[in-house]
């Protein structure tokens, strides 16, 4: 019998009612597909998608943007790697779940127990169910991946205390090829004024952005699992891009206590034809 990690967000954080949830990713992907008028002139493979964490009301427009980017690589990408901060059980290094799938109002996401064996390899990596049980940080994405990818396997990493370095090295197990994205979790600043958190917004994007592996919790709640990728990423030469940059401001109306939210993408190889 299959075990099954039941969806723990669905009805709070996105529609519990499948076709609700599906009409509304569909909306925010038509929405951002209708943004991009100007095209790279040299478009590239989208590697690693950085991406926020919100209720869908507050950040699945910026969110959006990223998987946008995904609906002509259906076919090609079969594994997603996805890492994000822990919210609700403290967490020492990284934390797999031991069951086979992840639910969601719009199905089941197999588990590439195979990939997740080889990070047991790594002493920051352990299980931990309780750190999933109810982290809406890895969830929340699942609806949009299952949206733009149809069939894939599914890596989930819970990230607490752990180095950037230790982060990398579970990211370079898995790094694969064409096949695998990788996603990070993570908004930006929290519970500032409006005013405030876009000055602080912008400057933690162009700290992104340069691949700075210095982030904080006050810049990016999921700055682990971030330094971990950015510093990779500087051994890898990737190009990292900004899509969206916003905050709760923006799209609840309220701007007296905001949260952050940012997209981007990085690139490592020009698609092929």
């Amino acid at each position: 019998m299959m075990t099954i990690r039941p969806a723990a967000v669905a009805g709070m954080f996105y529609p519990d009612d499948p076709r609700e949830l599906g009409a509304m990713v569909e909306g925010f992907l038509r929405q951002a597909n209708n943004a991009y008028t100007q095209p790279q002139a040299q478009p590239r493979m989208p590697k690693v998608l950085v991406v926020p964490h919100a209720g869908y009301v507050y950040s699945g427009q910026a969110a959006a943007k990223a998987y946008g980017l995904l609906e002509p690589l259906k076919h090609q990408i079969k594994r997603v790697v996805l890492l994000g901060p822990c919210h609700r059980v403290a967490v020492r290094g990284m934390a797999l779940p031991t069951v086979q799938a992840f639910a969601t109002p719009l199905g089941n996401i197999a588990l590439d127990r195979s990939a997740m064996a080889q990070l047991l390899n790594l002493p920051c990596v352990g299980y931990s169910d309780a750190a999933h049980a109810e982290e809406h940080s890895l969830e929340v994405h699942l609806p949009f991946l299952q949206s733009v990818l149809g069939d894939f396997s599914l890596v989930p990493l819970v990230v607490g205390e752990t180095s950037p370095q230790d982060v990398a090295r579970a990211l370079e197990a898995l790094w694969g090829g064409d096949e695998t994205l990788i996603v990070i979790s993570t908004d930006l600043s929290h519970f500032l004024p409006y005013d405030r958190a876009r000055e602080v917004d912008r400057a933690t994007a162009q700290k992104i952005v340069q691949l700075r592996t210095d982030l904080h919790g006050e810049e990016a709640c999921g700055c682990r699992p971030l330094n971990g990728l950015l510093h990779l990423a500087r051994q890898k030469h990737l190009h990292c891009e900004l899509l969206a940059l916003c905050n709760s401001g923006d799209t609840s109306g309220d701007k007296r206590r905001v949260v952050g939210y940012g997209a981007f993408v990085l690139t490592e190889a020009v698609l092929r034809e």
